[in-house]
């Protein structure tokens, strides 16, 4: 099942742990002691370019007679909301230019183009999600409390409808959000949770209700009374109206895809939470490494993910500014190769793919998936290195005595996927030798692994 001894996962012992650590730590305060005039520039540039596609997209919408224009406007206004709550509302509310000194791009002033107060998000995503990533019960961003997304969750017939769920929390993903805060599947039995309940009850209706009246009756109507004529009025609020749903639901598949490519790929690990009551930073920058996946991403599409195609580096830094995240992926690249820890990552598609597919197959009884609840790719623990290892030695890495090379958790999971790989093609071909040959794993894993 999830993680629980994740020093042992990760194949280190305390004193690796607090090196890397140190070695993570010392990436930070480079970073930090390099900020300066061109990361403000770069800011401010990404502001003014996302109002002016912004205006650029509502002009098109504004004086499309075509649908070629409508569908052009549309997709700018998308786009820039993507650009305005991925690139800017999620990085600053992250606090990555407080120290700017700018009300304008503060984490304490920002609202975002988002159905979700910033109030709510910051406590959420900043402080649930980030202190908490990926543990079990803690962590409502594993599955968002509607999707069954590992088999640490107990599987109910709710779960059958996962794939449907998922396509509408896709489609309509800013209401999801705005959701999450309010915890409905929770009892609340004093009158104190009650009365809470009701203000962010209260707050997300008032957020909700300005969304929609800018997208769907403020601009639709101006465009109405400005361009329309008679008859026409109706069609020229439709054609507006229209567009902003477009536009929202552009953002609202991107953003989904972004986000599920960055938590729910195979290798982005879940714990449980004994493993965090007492961890140190060095642990949980461990655990941020263990938990989060990445996407292959050029620099237009990393500004397009508001550079969380660096998931990993993110979720280690989250308040670093984001346009540096890629030169930092290459020092934590460099540290993964050092320890033998694994880097996950992949092209958008087969990550996202990936995510669709646990999704799936999740919707089912473990009664009909066919890897071990501690063997899955979607769902591990360390229990998955020890077969044939003798009751209580300790996972942990060995340093190869003629290369210095470190072989650890990345070398014995090339060795488990080996074997299931070999075990797998046997099983499909029918072939009788295939308990002799599975036998002789744990062995090799055991190699491997001390």
């Amino acid at each position: 099942m999830a993680i629980t001894d994740i020093p042992e996962y990760a194949h280190l012992t305390d004193a690796d742990i607090a090196e890397l650590g140190a070695e993570l730590d010392r990436i930070r305060a480079d970073v930090e002691a390099d900020r300066g005039e061109r990361d403000a520039r770069y800011i401010r540039n990404t502001i003014r370019f996302q109002r002016t596609l912004e205006l650029s997209g509502r002009a098109l919408i504004f004086g499309s007679r075509k649908r070629s224009m409508w569908w052009a406007g549309a997709t700018a206004l998308g786009v820039a909301k993507i650009i305005e709550n991925m690139e800017l509302g999620h990085n600053v509310m992250h606090g990555q230019w407080d120290w700017m000194n700018d009300p304008e791009v503060h984490s304490t002033t920002w609202e975002w183009d988002n159905t979700d107060p910033s109030a709510h998000w910051k406590h959420t995503h900043n402080y649930i999600h980030h202190k908490y990533t990926n543990v079990l019960g803690m962590d409502d961003d594993v599955g968002y409390g509607l999707l069954r997304v590992t088999r640490d969750q107990r599987w109910q017939p709710f779960y059958l409808g996962n794939l449907a769920y998922n396509t509408v929390l896709a489609l309509l993903f800013e209401y999801g959000v705005a959701a999450q805060h309010l915890e409905l599947g929770k009892k609340r039995r004093t009158p104190e949770a009650k009365a809470e309940f009701r203000r962010n009850l209260a707050d997300v209706g008032k957020k909700v209700g300005k969304q929609v009246a800018k997208d769907y009756l403020v601009y639709p109507g101006v465009v109405a009374a400005t361009t329309g004529r008679g008859a026409g009025i109706g069609h020229a609020y439709r054609k507006a109206a229209t567009a902003n749903v477009m536009a929202n639901v552009i953002r609202n598949l991107w953003t989904n895809a972004v986000i599920f490519c960055g938590h729910f790929p195979d290798g982005a690990e879940k714990f449980t939470k004994q493993d965090v009551d007492s961890e140190t930073q060095a642990e949980w920058y461990l655990r941020q490494m263990l938990g989060s996946a990445n996407f292959h991403a050029g620099p237009v599409m990393g500004f397009m993910s508001g550079n969380l195609s660096y998931q990993i580096e993110h979720h280690i830094f989250p308040d670093l500014p984001s346009n540096r995240l890629p030169e930092i992926a290459v020092r934590v690249q460099a540290l993964c190769e050092k320890y033998d820890l694994p880097y996950t990552t992949g092209s958008l598609p087969v990550q996202y793919a990936k995510s669709w597919r646990t999704i799936a197959k999740l919707s089912l009884p473990d009664k009909y998936l066919t890897a071990t609840v501690d063997d899955a790719p979607e769902t591990s623990s360390e229990r998955r290195f020890k077969q044939g290892l003798p009751d209580g030695q300790r996972l942990t890495s060995v340093l190869d005595p003629q290369t210095g090379a470190r072989r650890g958790l990345r070398s014995a999971l090339e060795t488990v996927r080996g074997r299931r790989g070999l075990a797998g093609l046997l099983r499909r071909r029918g072939s009788r030798p295939m308990r002799r040959a599975t036998a002789t794993a744990p062995a090799q894993i055991r190699r491997d692994a001390a």
